[in-house]
């Protein structure tokens, strides 16, 4: 009997869909973007304001522009990629460009001079907060094949679930044991129709299952190209009072999209093995949007010394994912070609909370020639969470996100020396592990520099930021072991121009 696809049976794929620690952590990060200047002085603008994407630390900023002005960033990227897989050592060097903030703000100023809320500004900006173009290719020697990928799904699973039925076509069963008894039965499925296993005994009700693959040691190859964003479009209010006080606060709305292409061939087999090679392709898409707001405050405690203090909330992020695959080996089903990428999995809307931060900042204002400034940021990410929680399969990832992920501390120091017309700007930024063990993502760490030129009634700047962070990227999240040992090096060349109106 052909099987049936239902609602409620698609809401049980859902629960099988894989999400995990990684999407909780690919949506909570925000990388150094914005304009050229926030750039230059390392991201430390909690205490400063007076700059569009500072708007993301501390809303309060707004309220120190003294007039109405707009800026507009592009901004080059390079990622360097030095990757070891096994021991056997592979590199790449993507290159993209866009068009990474834009905004506005507008000044109101009180025509009583008595008054104590002398000011008020509304701001309007759009930043991509991450971008996630890159690729990364990994190539070795390992024990450990993509057998084992399908062989831990397979487990238990009985092999009458995953045969056709009559009359059914290869592609609309995978399609359909994906949507009604999940995604474990759906790759238990792949393996068997792509010669990688074979069940102990040829009977229905048999849940074991053997490896067609012999080997001892195979050859893998393994590239990972991804593309896309995270966006944050903000809308800012903020106030001054008696030229002391800077209140100010923003709602902001997210958007994400998120390309993941993989290939995978494996090679290197025993002569006697059936299979010689194999190759399994996967294709994810990710796209969906959130919300956030933040409130802060920054205090003149006199003309050289300035403080800030503000709450980012936990962004609430709702999310869809279309996953797509393919399969090939010498054992394969005749028909496997018919599952491609025009065959895809629709999951239903899930959804991520990042958690909340804090940031605590201090700028040294030096009258006209300069400044120095200083943020400490606070994030538990411990606190992130997918949702339903109600479902079982995202209560054991929140478990996993509880005992792997811990507090996040980030510092940030910049300065800026002006001479004349000219701006001179530097900037250094760390920022721990997410993981209590700082293994799996390791801490990063950034410089940045920059120059602008006043032009009186524009300005012009540009900035250099460098950043570094080690990342142990798994292949598959299980069978295959071993990470490849990824040494990401980021380097972004941003152009700004701001215009006072």
């Amino acid at each position: 009997m052909k099987r049936n696809l239902t609602f409620i049976v698609l809401l049980v794929c859902s629960i099988a869909s894989a999400q995990n620690i990684t999407d909780a952590l690919r949506y909570s990060s925000e990388n150094l973007q914005g304009t050229a200047r926030f750039q230059g002085l390392g991201g430390a603008f909690g205490a400063l304001g007076g700059d569009l994407s500072a708007l993301n630390i501390n809303p309060a900023g707004s309220a120190v522009f003294n007039n109405n002005l707009g800026t507009v960033s592009g901004t080059v990227y390079n990622r360097d990629n030095a990757i070891s897989y096994n021991g056997n050592l592979t590199a790449s060097s993507p290159n993209y460009a866009e068009i990474n903030q834009a905004g506005a703000v507008l000044v109101f100023k009180s025509t009583n001079k008595d008054a104590g809320w002398s000011k008020v500004a509304l701001a309007f900006n759009y930043d991509i907060t991450e971008n996630f173009d890159d690729n990364i290719y990994a190539s070795g020697t390992s024990a450990e094949g993509i057998d084992n990928y399908f062989l831990n799904f397979a487990q238990g699973v009985p092999f009458g679930d995953i045969l056709l039925q009559e009359g059914e076509f290869i592609e609309d069963a995978y399609l359909d044991i994906g949507a009604s008894q999940g995604f474990g039965d759906q790759q238990a499925f792949l393996g068997y129709f792509g010669g990688l296993i074979d069940p102990a005994v040829n009977e229905n009700d048999n849940t074991a299952y053997i490896s067609n693959a012999g080997y001892t040691n195979v050859n893998q190859e393994f590239s990972r190209i991804t593309s896309g964003y995270n966006s944050k479009f903000t809308l800012n209010l903020a106030s001054e009072y008696n030229d002391r006080l800077y209140v100010g606060a923003s709602l902001n709305f997210h958007s994400i999209l998120y390309n993941q292409y993989d290939e995978f061939t494996e090679t290197g087999y025993n002569a006697d093995s059936e299979i010689q090679r194999t190759t399994f392709d996967n294709r994810l898409f990710t796209q969906g949007a959130g919300f956030s707001l933040n409130v802060g405050a920054i205090a003149k405690l006199s003309d050289f010394v300035r403080v800030g203090g503000s709450y980012q909330s936990p962004t609430w992020y709702r999310l869809e994912d279309e996953l797509s695959q393919r399969i090939s080996s010498d054992l394969a089903d005749d028909n496997i070609n018919f599952i491609n990428f025009d065959r895809i999995n629709i999951f239903p809307t899930y959804r991520i909370k990042t958690p909340a931060k804090l940031t605590g900042s201090l700028a040294l204002i030096f009258g006209k020639n300069g400044l120095l400034s200083f943020d400490y940021g606070y994030q538990d990410m411990s606190k992130a969470e997918l949702s339903p929680t109600s479902d079982a399969n995202f209560a054991a990832v929140n478990t996993d996100i509880a005992n792997e992920l811990g507090a996040v501390s980030s510092f940030r120091l910049g300065g800026e020396y002006r001479i004349e017309r000219f701006s001179l700007r530097a900037g250094y930024r760390f920022e721990e592990s997410p993981y209590e063990n700082a293994n799996t993502i390791g801490d990063l760490e950034g410089i940045s520099g920059g120059i602008g030129y006043n032009f009186g009634s524009s300005r012009l700047d540009l900035a250099l930021n460098r950043t570094e962070r080690d990342v142990a990227q798994s292949l598959f999240d299980t069978g295959i072991n071993t990470p490849a040992l990824v040494n990401g090096v980021s380097m972004n060349g941003t152009l700004s121009y701001t215009i006072n109106f």
